[in-house]
């Protein structure tokens, strides 16, 4: 947990990108008298600045709460897609076995020398 608390402060790195680019995108944009130009370069400079706030907002949530906010989504996500490869079939052949006993209810723990036999086997 205290982990991400410290790479929330990582967010601060991105963010300074962002923003240094949207100020040369408006340094740029003085020079062009081009007026469809100057209309997309505001608008890629709003976008920048709305992918910098985000940024710095989850780098905030995660200093202040401690989780990452994506951490839950993608073990949904892992959790989803591994059940669906169990119910189909599709697990790769060194899985098969662990399918079987977990469908059984009980997976009991194995040494390093079986997991090493096991591998070798197939």
């Amino acid at each position: 947990m205290g982990m991400f608390r410290l790479l929330g402060l990582f967010a601060i790195i991105p963010t300074t990108v962002l923003l240094t680019i949207s100020f040369f995108v408006l340094f740029t944009l003085r020079k062009i008298e081009t007026e469809g130009l100057k209309a997309f370069g505001y608008v890629i400079v709003v976008f920048l600045w709305i992918a910098a706030a985000l940024v710095f907002s989850a780098g905030i949530y995660t200093v202040a709460t401690g989780r990452h906010p994506m951490k839950c989504m993608m073990q949904e996500g892992m959790k989803t897609h591994m059940q669906e490869m169990m119910r189909e079939g599709q697990m790769p052949a060194m899985m098969q076995g662990q399918k079987q006993m977990m469908m059984k209810g009980s997976m009991p723990a194995m040494k390093q020398g079986q997991k090493a036999e096991s591998m070798m086997k197939q």
